[in-house]
């Protein structure tokens, strides 16, 4: 947050430093105001500055803050900006400095997803937060299996994999069945998990960024813990977008993106460790610059985006300003316009199921023919240069290429309405 009154008089109490530096506690913001549930959703397209002339319908790759966080980074910005190393490296009274700063995003995003400041580090992207917990997972002994399923992200993929070739570990990939239910989703992760007796780490993502597609979480981190299996959640396309609690998803190890749903500035990311399992993750890149017992030592090291760290709380103040099921009824109320739309076109195949458990905000399609990467692409170009609708193809996925439509909180019908429309104007494009 930008500084509090009570860090503001606290500078003003040191005359000397104010007037060696006048201009660097000229400008320093007013805290901004947003009440829990003050935001109701109607008005959300007015709280944030849209490019014009585009419907954008690719909001998974980042959210767009909206205008009261954007004018936050920016006075943060300055502010930062100005006084460099002076607030950077917390000499000035009152407590105020990046020490500060770091404490405040953690408790906020703690008190986001209900759990204690101290189980939270800030990171630089989910990537990192993520790829942290499964390098340096300790439990792990060479031959021991390692699995993940195709419609993880392809950096935990990476880290997954990466444990293969530098930890002795045998990494098991398996194919989400399509299409998904409940139940053959469990069955799925039973199956996989019955078979490799051997497993240790389980890679869960909680909403794919492939298809959309939910996952059963807590179902499947039991289901793992019961086999002795330790489980990692990549939650970047849930937390904010769906309504839950970490203590919902019953997992010890989860990391997210929070300039994803939370609309925080790009460059910030989340880690989540149980006080209890801390110790069964490593210290990243041997960051003994901070004791054993501090999660914000299994973060890489260096500097960060102080601009944007400082913001994070004016995003999580927007979160709740709109509330959390508020958001998740809104974001589905624009993925059901779109897909009820175009549900009685025949060559347009939805990727997720009907069941509202099993899908959010994110839901991908295909086209009757789109079996390769250069029809997907064909698709996409086609959306955008005729239609002005920008969506993103995705692969990776066992069946074949889909394009992933997301709609963020700041789209209108009129942006789901336009890709309906498409649609049903090109569905035979490809045949």
């Amino acid at each position: 947050m930008p500084p509090s009154r009570r860090q503001v008089l606290a500078v003003a109490g040191a005359p000397a430093l104010l007037a060696a530096a006048p201009a660097m506690a000229a400008a320093k913001p007013e805290p901004v105001t947003l009440r829990p549930n003050s935001i109701p959703v109607a008005d959300l397209p007015k709280q944030f500055d849209v490019e014009p002339g585009y419907h954008n319908l690719e909001n998974g790759y980042w959210s767009l803050m909206p205008r009261v966080v954007a004018q936050a980074f920016d006075a943060h910005n300055a502010h930062v900006n100005r006084a460099n190393a002076i607030w950077a490296r917390n000499v000035l009274p009152g407590g105020v400095g990046a020490a500060a700063a770091q404490r405040e995003a953690s408790a906020a995003i703690a008190r986001q997803v209900g759990c204690q400041a101290d189980e939270i580090a800030v990171t630089r992207s989910g990537a990192d937060a993520l790829q942290m917990l499964i390098v340096n997972y300790r439990a792990l002994k060479p031959g021991d299996a390692v699995i993940h399923c195709d419609l993880d992200y392809d950096a935990m993929i990476a880290a997954m994999s990466w444990l293969g070739a530098h930890r002795g570990a045998r990494v098991v990939r398996f194919a989400m069945p399509e299409p998904a239910t409940t139940a053959n989703i469990l069955a799925a992760y039973e199956a996989v998990l019955k078979a490799n007796p051997d497993a240790k780490l389980l890679l869960v993502t909680q909403v794919s960024n492939r298809t959309g597609l939910v996952t059963p979480v807590k179902e499947i981190v039991a289901m793992a813990r019961a086999r002795g299996v330790d489980t990692i959640v990549d939650a970047a396309h849930g937390i904010a977008c769906l309504d839950f609690q970490l203590a919902d998803l019953g997992a010890d190890f989860v990391g997210w993106s929070v300039h994803k749903w939370t609309s925080a500035p790009l460059g910030t990311g989340a880690m989540y460790i149980d006080k209890s399992r801390l110790a069964d993750i490593d210290i990243a890149y041997g960051h003994h610059g901070l004791a054993a017992d501090d999660i914000n030592a299994r973060a890489p090291s260096g500097t960060v985006n102080f601009a944007a760290l400082l913001t994070i709380p004016t995003a999580v103040d927007f979160h709740f300003a709109v509330g959390a099921a508020a958001k998740e009824t809104h974001l589905r109320g624009l993925r059901d316009r779109w897909v009820n739309a175009v549900r009685d076109v025949a060559n347009v195949e939805i990727c997720v199921p009907d069941d509202p458990a099993r899908y959010c905000a994110i839901t991908s399609f295909r086209l009757k023919g789109m079996t390769t990467a250069a029809a997907a692409q064909r698709v996409q170009k086609r959306l955008f240069d005729k239609y002005r609708v920008h969506t993103i193809w995705r692969a990776g996925v066992e069946k074949g290429p889909v394009i992933r439509v997301t709609p963020g909180l700041y789209t209108t019908n009129a942006d789901v309405d336009a890709l309906a429309a498409a649609l049903r104007a090109e569905q035979a494009m490809l045949l």
